[in-house]
């Protein structure tokens, strides 16, 4: 059990959450949410004790165990995977440790009854940390999470950035920690590293609470949600759809209780200017005045939610012909290293195609191929009549390559339409929530989630009728999500796209390109459903 009592918290004289009072208890998993800013990360960091709150304490029981996903790798470059891993019990790690060191030092024909009855304890602390099997348990979560096999005994500064961080996650998983804090575990893994964590939470039995963005994860994984909002952090059961259905219907209902009683108010209001100075009706007005008194302490204070919506809307300046894109024999290699093979397929009109497989096949090396940043090997592309791509890469440093000299959001946005007036370009920046303030920002001081709703600002604003979109949901909110997945589903043209956001992958694909290892891949007309419906991948 962690139990958070009168916590309050602010940061420049915005309060984040005050006077929170509530228990995680064991066997439930809760998912931690809120709209950027609204202080997920730092109540996780309150929890875990990185953080010291304004007021009020966290108390677990002395002999629980938290494990917290760490994002910094830094600090475990010369260590090996799967030590990394091991180091997530710090008990048994810090055991370990000192009892391999005692046995390269120890002189056993010399030992003292002290080094003796050391090591004899260092044993028990091993066997009840079940120590002797920790290097098959950790070795079980890497694999879990993707990690190569001929990657353990390697340090992790030797391994690429993504797989780093998946170490990280076996980490906080190792050793079934009492209390679990994860702060978005599902970045850098893909859609089969997701499952597999997924199914690895379903059985955890102590108290988990986890920061995602991904609604279709904490949907499955989450028998309660945790939501930053109102200056508080209110539990609800279910996972995120759930809540989202009850903290709307909650609002609903206060707001019109509220409208009500001023409504009453004003009759009371209205009968008291007429007849307060009427002595044979004084009485009655007086009693009116004490009931509006008290109606009006009993009124709802709605204090204004931190969430914020974009409004987004994808249309064309004209629409394509049917035949869209013809992609025949695509070939591209790197460094010898085939990463796409004969790849073929057509789309017309309409078509959706999400792009999957492993991370490392080729997903985005395919997308820039089409978006002719690279070159193929061999092959044809050939696109279709009066058919305008627009693009957005998964590094935005490279799409904002143009902004590096000072250029403010709106003058980069400005750029792709000259002929657009100022209240047309503020406008799209305003719907995208960039007040106008903040539409003078540099693009260098721009966040995660700023940067990505700017590059979809242009892509509103150039109206093209074939979309190329690879993870268009990195460092977006929730509800960003939300209304980007609404908005292309709506969207008439032709699109592909890459994404781990499973919940847009449903919505959104009306067919499925599966790219494997080696340039294998694989074309399946129809939704995501029915791809893992058709390769077995369904749970």
């Amino acid at each position: 059990m962690l139990t958070v009592s009168e916590v309050t918290k602010a940061y420049g004289g915005k309060t984040l959450f005050e006077e929170v009072t509530t228990t995680f208890d064991p066997g439930n998993r809760y998912g931690l949410t809120g709209a950027n800013g609204a202080g997920k990360s730092t109540f996780m960091k309150i929890l875990s004790g990185d953080v010291e709150p304004d007021k009020g304490q966290v108390n677990k029981p002395n002999q629980a165990r938290m494990s917290v996903l760490h994002q910094d790798h830094f600090r475990y470059a010369k260590h090996r995977v799967r030590d990394v891993v091991i180091m997530g019990n710090d008990r048994l790690w810090k055991a370990l440790d000192e009892k391999e060191k005692m046995l390269a030092e120890v002189d056993f024909d010399a030992m003292t009854e002290d080094q003796g009855m050391r090591l004899a304890e260092l044993e028990m602390v091993i066997a009840e940390e079940e120590g002797y099997d920790a290097e098959n348990r950790a070795e079980e979560l890497l694999s879990g999470l993707g990690i190569p096999e001929d990657n353990l005994l390697e340090p992790l500064e030797l391994i690429q950035g993504g797989l780093r961080l998946r170490v990280l996650v076996a980490q906080a998983l190792f050793g079934d920690p009492d209390i679990l804090l994860l702060d978005e575990p599902t970045n850098h893994l893909d859609l089969d590293s997701i499952r597999w964590l997924e199914n690895f939470l379903l059985n955890y039995s102590g108290v988990l609470i986890v920061i995602s963005h991904d609604r279709h994860f904490l949907n499955r994984v989450c028998t309660h949600t945790a939501d930053v909002d109102y200056e508080n952090i209110i539990l609800y059961p279910g996972g995120y759809d759930q809540m989202m259905r009850q903290k709307v219907a909650y609002r609903i209902a206060e707001e019109k209780q509220n409208a009500s009683k001023s409504k009453k108010i004003g009759d009371l209001q209205e009968f008291i200017r007429r007849f307060g100075a009427n002595a044979k009706k004084a009485s009655q007005a007086s009693s009116r005045k004490r009931e509006v008194a008290k109606i009006k302490l009993s009124m709802s204070d709605l204090k204004r939610s931190n969430i914020q919506r974009p409004f987004i809307r994808f249309d064309q300046a004209r629409p394509s012909g049917k035949l869209v894109l013809e992609v025949d024999r695509l070939n591209k290699s790197f460094d010898g290293e085939t990463v796409l093979e004969d790849v073929t397929f057509t789309l017309t009109r309409g078509d959706r195609m999400a792009v999957v497989g492993p991370n490392g096949v080729g997903k985005t090396t395919l997308l820039k191929c089409l978006a002719k940043v690279y070159e193929p090997d061999k092959g044809k592309i050939r696109l279709g009549h009066e058919v305008s791509v627009g693009y957005m890469p998964q590094d935005h440093e490279e799409a904002l390559e143009d902004a590096k000299h000072g250029k403010t959001a709106y003058e980069w946005l400005h750029q792709w339409d000259p002929k657009a007036s100022v209240e047309e370009v503020r406008g799209v920046l305003g719907r995208m929530l960039f007040p106008s303030e903040d539409a003078e920002k540099p693009v260098s001081a721009l966040s995660g989630g700023e940067t990505v709703r700017l590059l979809l600002s242009k892509l509103t604003l150039t109206k093209d009728n074939l979309l190329l979109l690879d993870e268009p949901t990195n460092h977006l909110d929730l509800e960003s999500i939300r209304a980007l997945e609404e908005s292309l589903v709506k969207y008439e043209g032709t699109m592909i796209f890459v994404a781990h956001d499973q919940a847009l992958l449903e919505a959104a694909a009306t067919c499925v390109l599966e790219l494997e290892p080696d340039g294998k891949w694989d074309f399946f007309p129809g939704g995501y459903a029915d791809f893992l419906r058709k390769t077995g991948k369904l749970d």
